[in-house]
C-alpha cells in the first residue's frame, strides 16, 4: 500500500490518520515518472506543480516538523529548466551546500548562512533538472539514527507522529511519505538514506561509492562512508533519479547502470540474513517481514539459501570509534569550515559522548582503520558469493519518539543505537550498494517495516530489477 491509498480516517482503536498532504491539485498522486509524462505532454506546468508542493509542505510541516529552510520562491516563479527530471519538485538535505541558502547540519554551535556556491554532488543533483523548493532537517551532523533534538521538535512520521521519521535523513523521507514531494535528497554514512527510507516506509538505495559525485568533506576522510542519494515513494522514481544523474554525471570506473524499468529475467542466489552480523537478534515483527520477503523471491523462482556473514567481533566497536573521529572532527574543524563563531559546548549529547569516547582512546585509530577495511573486504567477499543479499534494514522496528533522543544519556543511547543500527553500516565501509524497500504489513502502531537488498559494488541495476520484482508483489 503507497501512501496515496492509505484512508485519513483513524482505525477504532488502532493508530491515529496518518498525516498526509495528498489533494485534487497539480501533483495528484503521482509518482515523479508519471508526474513528468503530464509535465512533458503539457497537462501541467512547471509552476502549477511547484505551487501545488509548496502548499503541501504548508499543510502538513507544521505537524512533521521536516523543513529547516524555505525556497518557496522557486514554487512561484521556477526558472524554466532542461534535464532529465525538469520540473519535478524536491528538496535537499540541510547537510549539503546550495548557492544561496544556509546550511546548518543540524546543530546549534552554530548559525549557518547562505552559501556561496554549491557543492559538487548539488551540481548533479539540480543538473537532473529537478525544482528545489528548500532545505531538510536531519539531527546533529547526521549522526542519530531518529531526528531528534535536545532544544527543539523532533522530525515526525506521518504514519504516526508519536513515533521517529528515522535518521539522519529524517525530515526528507517524512516529506516524501506524506505525499508533500515525490523524491528528495538523503545521503548515507551508516544507513542514513534506508533507516528512514525503513521507517517511512519508502525505497531508499544507498549508491555504491563514487557512484554519486564526492563532496570534499568525504573525499579528506580515511574511509569515505558517505554517498548521496534520494528517497522515493517507488522503485521506478529510484530508478529515474540513478539514471537521471549518471546522464549529467556519468561514473567512468564503475558499471553503468541506465535506465532501469522493470524486473530483469535472470534468476538470482539470494543470501537471507535474518540475525545482524554483529550479533544483534531481529525482532519478530521485522523477521516476520524479511521472511514474507524472502518467500516472494522463492515464489519468483529465486533460490533462497540462509546465510550468515562473516564479520570481524570488533566491527561493531570500531565503526563507533570511527563515528567517534566524525564527531571530534566536527568540533576541532567547526570554526574553519562552517563558521568562525561555531561553540563545540553547544554540540548535542550524541555528539559530545561519542566526541568524549574517541578522545579517550584517539591511539586506537590506526588500528581501528586497518580492521574496518578488512573486515568490511572480507564480509563483501563472502557475501558476493550471492547475487544479492537479503536483510532487515534495522534490527527492530521503529521507536517512540524520544528512544533515540540526544537527551538520553549516552551510554544508554549509544547501546541503544547499536541494538538497532545493526545491519546498514558494512555497506558504508566496503562502500557497495544497498536498497531499502517497504515490507509486507504494518506494525500494530501503523508503522511501515523495511527490507533490504544489499549487491556487489557497481550492481545497483541487479537490486533495482529485484526490488522491481518484490514491490509488483506487495512485499
Amino acid at each position: 500500500m503507497t501512501a496515496a491509498d492509505a484512508s485519513l480516517d483513524p482505525v477504532p482503536d488502532g493508530p491515529p490518520a496518518p498525516v498526509l498532504a495528498f489533494r485534487d491539485d497539480a501533483l495528484g498522486t503521482d509518482d515523479a515518472v508519471a508526474l513528468l509524462a503530464r509535465l512533458k505532454a503539457g497537462e501541467v506546468s512547471a509552476a502549477e506543480v511547484a505551487r501545488a508542493a509548496v502548499e503541501r509542505i504548508r499543510a502538513v510541516d507544521g505537524r512533521l516538523n521536516a523543513m529547516r529552510v524555505e525556497a518557496f520562491e522557486a514554487g512561484t516563479a521556477p526558472v524554466p529548466g532542461d534535464g532529465p527530471l525538469a520540473g519535478v519538485p524536491t528538496l535537499v538535505k540541510d547537510n549539503t551546500t546550495y548557492a544561496g541558502l544556509p546550511t546548518g547540519h543540524g546543530t546549534a554551535a552554530f548559525t549557518p548562512r547562505p552559501a556561496s556556491r554549491h557543492a559538487p554532488f548539488t551540481r548533479q543533483f539540480t543538473a537532473t533538472g529537478m525544482t528545489v523548493l528548500g532545505k531538510t532537517r536531519l539531527p546533529e551532523f547526521g549522526f542519530n539514527a531518529s531526528t531528534e533534538f535536545e532544544d527543539a521538535e523532533p522530525v515526525r512520521n506521518p504514519w504516526n507522529t508519536e513515533f521517529s521519521a528515522g535518521g539522519s535523513s529524517g525530515g526528507s523521507a517524512a516529506l516524501v511519505a506524506a505525499g508533500a514531494v515525490p523524491i528528495a535528497h538523503a545521503n548515507d554514512g551508516g544507513g542514513s538514506i534506508r533507516i528512514p527510507a525503513a521507517c517511512c516506509g519508502l525505497v531508499g538505495l544507498k549508491p555504491t561509492r563514487g557512484r554519486m559525485a564526492a563532496n570534499e568533506t568525504g573525499r579528506s576522510l580515511p574511509i569515505d562512508v558517505v554517498v548521496d542519494g534520494a528517497v522515493t515513494r517507488t522503485v521506478r522514481d529510484t530508478a529515474a533519479f540513478l539514471a537521471a544523474a549518471e546522464q549529467v554525471r556519468p561514473a567512468p570506473e564503475l558499471p553503468p547502470i541506465g535506465r532501469v524499468e522493470g524486473p530483469g529475467g535472470r534468476r538470482l542466489r539470494v543470501g537471507l540474513l535474518l540475525d545482524s552480523p554483529t550479533g544483534t537478534v531481529t525482532d519478530d515483527v521485522t523477521r516476520a517481514a524479511v521472511t514474507a520477503a524472502a518467500t516472494t523471491l522463492e515464489g519468483l523462482g529465486h533460490r533462497v539459501e540462509p546465510y550468515r556473514m562473516p564479520l570481524d567481533a570488533r566491527f561493531e566497536e570500531d565503526f563507533v570509534t570511527y563515528w567517534g573521529m566524525l564527531a571530534f572532527l566536527a568540533g576541532a574543524t567547526g570554526r574553519l569550515l562552517m563558521d568562525r563563531r561555531f561553540d563545540r559546548r553547544r554540540m548535542d549529547g550524541l555528539s559530545q559522548g561519542l566526541r568524549g569516547q574517541y578522545l579517550r582512546q584517539w591511539r586506537s585509530t590506526p588500528g581501528v582503520l586497518r580492521r574496518l577495511r578488512r573486515a568490511a573486504r572480507e564480509g563483501y567477499e563472502d557475501a558476493a558469493r550471492y547475487d544479492v543479499v537479503l536483510s532487515p534494514v534495522l534490527a527492530h522496528t521503529t521507536p517512540r519518539l524520544g528512544h533515540l533522543s540526544p537527551a538520553v544519556p549516552f551510554p544508554e543511547l549509544i547501546a541503544r543505537l547499536k541494538s538497532y543500527v545493526a545491519f546498514t553500516p558494512v555497506n558504508n565501509v566496503c562502500g557497495s550498494p544497498a536498497i531499502s524497500l517497504p515490507g509486507p504489513g504494518r506494525t500494530p502502531d501503523g508503522l511501515p517495516v523495511g527490507v533490504m537488498l544489499s549487491g556487489r559494488i557497481g550492481e545497483e541495476r541487479t537490486l533495482l530489477e529485484a526490488a522491481y520484482e518484490l514491490e509488483a508483489a506487495g512485499s
